[in-house]
């Protein structure tokens, strides 16, 4: 028989806790990086939650759930993988005391540990189901109200007077994200060549939505990695980057355009495909290769009707293929990736050519030039694109930094603000359910509205770009909320009275984090939101803070000081964030036995592959 092991609920505590006490060293505006490094000397420095948990040689099965949960709500939002595991261990704490203190826990269970591994899970599915049917009309009627709208044109503005106020805000979002994964030194580069990067991906006569999906679903194409050079040489070229070489010389064409065609398979026909069998009656293998290269020649003399000079090659060809091409004055470009392949199809309006036999003038590109390029060390091909009538001003990010890690974080940086630009920006209504309907929302706040509501969040909706400022105000916002919940709860059970006040408490930990090493600076921040939601419910002051970022500091100097250093939050990933922490919880509290076998399991290269080698399926925070 199989050795089995029980799972208890202080078990899977005390995995998570060991997670936390990792992820805690780089968390909040004074975090650290964390480096890494292996039996070989190879390092890995990196403030990234997703790059750390990942990094970790984990045997415990309940760590490998824990980092699969995280690693997929940052590939979906892009960022909050160390917010994660704070929350996650925040909450199973809650539910830990709670669960012990449960009156008659042990009247129907064998043993004290299954009654309190019974009482938690009906815990967490009781969260889980809050959370799916009453927290996001909790959001909706406390939170968002006191947000503010940023839109995409926000962010490809070329406007950078300090009086415009949603231009200044949009770039603050980014920057609080830049922030906390790059340092303070680099936020504001990257936040500039990010919004440099959407103003010139934006497509004509539509939303900028779709040009950020463009760029999210491109990505890895769409930016070339360079070590050895500083950071700020990072920059936009026109056109597209080709990670590949020439693999035949490459012929100077002083040309206004130049034509070129993609192939995704050989252009020589091989002699065998596995699983072929090859019959020979009265020819050979000689006459076959021979009939093979004279279907090349062909081909290439098709090509030189139509006036194609470059070849872009997804296989890589025979010897035969790149020298008739060489003779016939055509550059070849071989082994390009799918992704660059389908980039330049897209770009280029043809359609690659999967039989070399079927070749017509609709799969022709006209390109503006089509030449090495030399970054760094490696020499690339630089290819640039004849004016779309979508109006696009194609263009490739080259990321610089002086170490190849580095430069690997620095583009997962970009690429998960981009997800999480993607998320901020989505329309979503929050108002699913009939907890708080929206006359009573309108209720409670009619008398609060004011008059000018111009990029104020409406009530009971979260925007397309709704955000609120960072430092835990949207924790402590919804803190408050949860607290007044409970409080309003008519006819209780036992369970329901602790379910909101369970998740209130949890949310404590993102705030006392972040001011770990400022005990005041927390009372300060909970008073100021406090007296504020008090004083002026709709928080208009939050716009206010963001138009000047010089506050006048003999009006109220902590007041400034606190709207220029917490940044700004994005609501939809707040809030995503906490439920997919709460799925997490109940994920985890429904596994109670372990079975160890002795057979390898087959690992994924998305936990197991990582940051050591630097690859471009790691996601972050």
């Amino acid at each position: 028989m199989l050795p089995m092991e029980h799972i208890h609920l202080k078990n899977v505590l005390q995995t998570v806790c060991a997670l936390e006490s990792v992820i805690l060293r780089s968390f909040g505006p004074e975090g650290g990086q964390v480096l890494f490094t292996r039996d070989t000397g190879q390092v890995m420095l990196s403030r990234s939650g997703a790059r750390i948990l990942t990094a970790l040689h984990l045997e415990h099965p309940l760590a490998r759930i824990v980092v699969e949960c995280v690693r997929k709500h940052s590939a979906s939002v892009g960022d909050g993988s160390k917010t994660f595991i704070l929350l996650l261990a925040s909450c199973l704490r809650m539910i830990h005391a709670t669960a012990c203190k449960e009156p008659n826990v042990s009247q129907s269970y064998n043993s004290t540990g299954a009654a309190e591994a019974s009482a938690a899970r009906r815990l967490a599915d009781k969260l889980l189901a809050f959370a799916l049917t009453e927290l996001d009309d909790l959001i909706a009627a406390n939170v968002v109200p006191h947000g503010f709208c940023v839109s995409l044109e926000d962010f490809t503005t070329k406007t950078k007077l300090p009086a415009h106020s949603n231009s200044l805000s949009a770039k603050m979002l980014l920057s609080s994200f830049f922030h906390t994964r790059l340092g303070y030194v680099h936020c504001d580069f990257f936040s500039d060549l990010t919004c440099d990067m959407l103003r010139h991906w934006e497509f004509k006569g539509d939303q900028l939505f779709s040009a950020l999906q463009f760029l999210n679903d491109n990505f890895p194409a769409l930016h070339t990695q360079v070590s050895g050079l500083p950071v700020g040489s990072s920059r936009l070229i026109e056109g597209q980057v080709i990670q590949r070489d020439f693999a035949t010389p490459f012929l100077q064409v002083n040309k206004k355009t130049v034509k070129a065609v993609a192939f995704t398979g050989y252009l020589q026909p091989k002699l065998l495909n596995p699983g072929d069998v090859l019959e020979l009656e009265k020819t050979s293998i000689m006459h076959f290769n021979a009939w093979t290269e004279r279907s090349v020649e062909c081909l290439i003399k098709t090509l030189q009707s139509l006036g194609v000079s470059v070849l872009f090659c997804e296989a890589k060809q025979s010897a035969a293929v790149l020298a008739l091409a060489t003779h016939a004055g055509i550059s070849v470009v071989e082994c390009v990736s799918e992704e660059e392949l389908s980039l330049f199809a897209r770009l280029s309006g043809v359609t690659p050519v999967s039989d070399c036999w079927m070749v017509q003038p609709e799969n022709v590109a006209t390109l503006s030039f089509c030449r090495p390029i030399l970054l760094g060390a490696h020499r690339y091909v630089h290819v640039a694109f004849c004016d779309s009538e979508e109006g696009l001003k194609p263009c490739s990010l080259v990321i610089c930094a002086p170490g190849e890690g580095q430069a690997d974080q620095c583009a997962k940086a970009i690429q998960d603000a981009n997800r999480m630009l993607l998320t901020t920006m989505q329309p979503v209504c929050l108002h699913k359910t009939t907890a708080l309907n929206k006359c009573e929302i309108t209720r409670l706040h009619a008398a609060s509205l004011p008059k000018d509501g111009a990029n104020r969040c409406d009530i009971g909706v979260l925007k397309p770009g709704c955000v609120i400022p960072g430092g835990g105000t949207f924790e402590f916002l919804l803190h408050c909320s949860l607290l007044q919940h409970h409080s309003s709860v008519s006819n209780p059970t036992n369970t329901d009275v602790h379910i909101s006040r369970i998740l209130a408490k949890a949310l404590l930990v993102v705030p006392c984090q972040i001011y770990c090493r400022n005990p005041k600076g927390f009372l300060q921040t909970q008073t100021r939101v406090m007296s504020l939601i008090s004083k002026q419910p709709r928080m208009c002051w939050l716009l206010k803070e963001t138009q000047n970022p010089k506050p006048n500091q003999a009006e109220d100097p902590e007041k400034g000081a606190f709207m220029t250093n917490t940044g700004l939050d994005s609501i939809s990933c707040k809030s995503q964030l906490l439920l997919d922490v709460l799925q997490c919880v109940t994920s985890l509290l429904q596994v109670n036995m372990m079975f160890r076998t002795h057979m390898a399991l087959q690992k994924t290269h998305k936990i197991t592959n990582t940051s050591w080698e630097q690859t471009e399926d790691e996601t972050e925070d």
